[in-house]
């Protein structure tokens, strides 16, 4: 146990005020930060980075900051509530700027940082705004160093350690000691961790006795004691104005935690072993390491157990390239802890695959989608139709139209989508469909190719840095297991290579597998694709989505024990279409009532027909969406009753 009481009955368990900023991360390594061409935006800030985290450990987080009224301060509010975070304490300033950070990574010892914060939202913190019936519902309450620095934002801070202090709230300071945010550097040194400066250390020693656990690294400890270089010292100086418990990180060699007088030397307070890994990226470990040890404490742990998260949480996040979307899921640290990690955490695709599919995500319980992401199959229309291709992209934008029409009436907020190509036929479509919050997928096969090749580049990892990351990387193959091998060989290769790529990018992947029908009876045709998936299952491939034709139901119960084995985590599987008759769909839909089948994802059945009356100029606009709507809400009602028993004819 420890001597941290924490209220219970409270529905925050951390609130964290402080400091809140965008980081732009270099994702070139070994270059200077000047010589950086391409960069990832992050949630980043200490506290922001501590709320995350601690929210994504499975515990209830709140931040208390302040970001501009602008494109930056929405995502970092969205990341936020995206993971669980209450921001209803987050203050939105209409005059100031969110506060953004340039990160790079040169080598292990050498971090460049940049803070852009002049004049910034999250230094604006306004204590008016601060209110006590929010701290009351907290357990505790986590303020950073920075927010120490200014009269402001000190302000803010004491008025929340006051409310704290009245009802009971567990305080808690991450000293988070960066000169250059004290005015102690030249604004180009961001990575300097420690001037000594006695003025800081006085407004520190000011607060101290307002906390119950401090927590820092050894020179994060040297300027809150005010003794350069002698880390026991400076630790007395803190006792002498601080009851609280000291947390000192030690890097790979862990912790140390002292919770009541300072012993000689900080090898006889009790030490928790630290983890030896590979380093990256050391930014974001800290916060990492205080996200495992509060969510560890608040959970009821002991010291030498949320030490032990801890340490893990902060070893995870420095083999990895950002500090808050690297922090670790309770999946992650389960199989970390479950004695069968690769030592090299880079090397571990487990852990990279939990992390991947464990933190939060959009939900997609059922699947009702459009998919006209067709090439040929539009150009054939325009030519039996007479009409030049051209008109080919306004048509599609029209079915973008038919599917928000059918969400409105049907009532599909959160369970439709669409596919659609990127080309030149589907851009406008698809940068129409994207960001209204649909599932949207997106093709990158070559149309008909077989072996299977990518459309319009050899390289589909360069191309894919190029799309949201909201868009599903969509594949289609004609494959069977049982393909000359050679053949075989070389579209495995290719899915492998989308495989990894779509690691890389971030982006989900849907399989599409159509068995190629000279090579199987259609009585064989479930066997055949169970066997597809275990083959690519086999290979380490692990798809979010597979797409596949309809089977009967003891072949959906066969996948779903096949992914439940392989892939827990997998979204599940979707209905392809294929062309057939609607009635027959509608009818395909009875077998699939398995859970793992999420729901339909049907194109040329929808659309063929009003479209080739729409290009040769027999129906307008209107009709034209009238109608497809129409028979994509028949597909929808269809699934959504196809549980429904069959009304006998009159």
């Amino acid at each position: 146990m420890t001597q941290l009481k924490f209220p219970q009955g409270r529905d925050i368990d951390l609130a964290c005020l402080g400091r809140l900023a965008v980081d732009l991360y270099a994702q070139q390594f070994g270059s200077a930060l000047e010589d950086a061409r391409t960069m990832a935006m992050y949630l980043g800030g200490s506290s922001a980075n501590l709320a995350f985290g601690v929210a994504r450990l499975g515990l209830r987080s709140a931040m208390v900051s302040r970001v501009g009224d602008e494109q930056m301060g929405r995502f970092l509010i969205q990341t936020l509530q995206a993971n669980g975070c209450d921001t209803s304490q987050v203050q939105v300033d209409d005059r100031r700027l969110t506060a953004l950070v340039l990160l790079g990574i040169k080598d292990r010892e050498t971090f460049p940082l940049l803070f852009v914060r002049e004049n910034c939202a999250d230094m604006a913190l306004d204590a008016a705004l601060i209110h006590e019936d929010f701290i009351a519902r907290c357990r505790a309450l986590a303020i950073t160093g920075t927010h120490l620095s200014t009269p402001g934002t000190r302000a803010a801070s004491t008025r929340a350690l006051e409310f704290a202090h009245r009802h009971g709230v567990v305080r808690v300071l991450d000293i988070d000691y960066r000169p250059v945010l004290w005015g102690l550097t030249s604004r180009g040194a961001g990575e300097n961790r420690y001037v000594p400066d006695a003025a800081v250390t006085q407004q520190l020693q000011e607060l101290l006795p307002q906390f119950d656990l401090l927590v820092g690294t050894e020179e994060e400890f040297f300027i809150a004691g005010g003794v350069p270089n002698d880390l026991m010292a400076s630790l007395r100086a803190v006792r002498a104005r601080s009851q609280a418990v000291l947390v000192v990180k030690r890097g790979a060699a862990g912790c140390s935690v002292i919770e009541g007088a300072i012993p000689a030397a900080i090898d006889d307070a009790p030490t928790f072993q630290g983890e030896r890994v590979e380093v990256l990226n050391v930014l974001g470990a800290g916060d990492a390491f205080l996200s495992g040890l509060m969510a560890g404490l608040l959970q009821g742990k002991d010291w030498a157990e949320a030490t032990q998260t801890a340490n893990a949480c902060g070893a995870i996040v420095v083999s990895r390239h950002a500090c808050s979307d690297a922090m670790p899921t309770p999946a992650e640290l389960a199989h970390w802890f479950g004695g069968s990690r690769n030592p090299r955490v880079d090397a571990d695709a487990q852990l990279a695959h939990l992390h991947r599919v464990t933190a939060a995500r959009p939900e997609w319980r059922e699947l009702c989608v459009m998919a006209f992401d067709h090439r040929s199959q539009f150009y054939d229309l325009c030519r039996e139709a007479g009409a030049h291709d051209s008109r080919v992209p306004a048509l599609k934008k029209l079915l973008v139209q038919a599917a928000a029409q059918v969400e409105r009436q049907s009532k599909l907020q959160g369970s439709i989508g669409v596919l659609v190509d990127g080309g030149s036929y589907g851009a406008d479509a698809l940068a129409s469909a994207t960001g209204r919050g649909w599932w949207v997928g997106r093709p990158v096969e070559l149309p008909g190719s077989r072996p299977l090749r990518f459309d319009g580049t050899r390289s589909i990892g360069s191309a894919l840095t190029h799309w949201p990351g909201e868009q599903v990387v969509k594949c289609l193959v004609h494959y069977h297991p049982d393909d000359h091998y050679a053949l075989r060989l070389e579209q495995e290769q290719k899915v492998l290579e989308l495989w990894e790529a779509t690691r890389a990018s971030g982006n989900e992947l849907l399989l599409e597998i159509i068995l190629p029908k000279t090579m199987t009876l259609a009585s064989a045709d479930d066997e055949g694709a169970l066997r597809a998936v275990k083959r690519f299952y086999n290979l380490g491939v692990k798809p979010e989505w597979w797409k596949l034709a309809p089977m009967q139901a003891a072949g959906w119960a066969a996948l779903e024990a096949l992914v439940a084995e392989r892939d827990p985590h997998c979204r599940g599987a979707v209905i392809l279409g294929l062309n057939q008759p609607i009635a027959h769909l509608m009818d395909s839909f009875r077998d699939a009532t398995n859970p793992v089948v999420k729901g339909f994802m049907v194109g040329r059945s929808l659309w063929a027909d009003a479209s080739l009356r729409w290009l040769g100029g027999a129906i307008d606009d209107a009709a034209l969406v009238a109608e497809v709507a129409r028979n994509f809400t028949t597909l929808v009602d269809a699934w959504r009753n196809r549980r429904a028993p069959l009304r006998a004819a009159a």
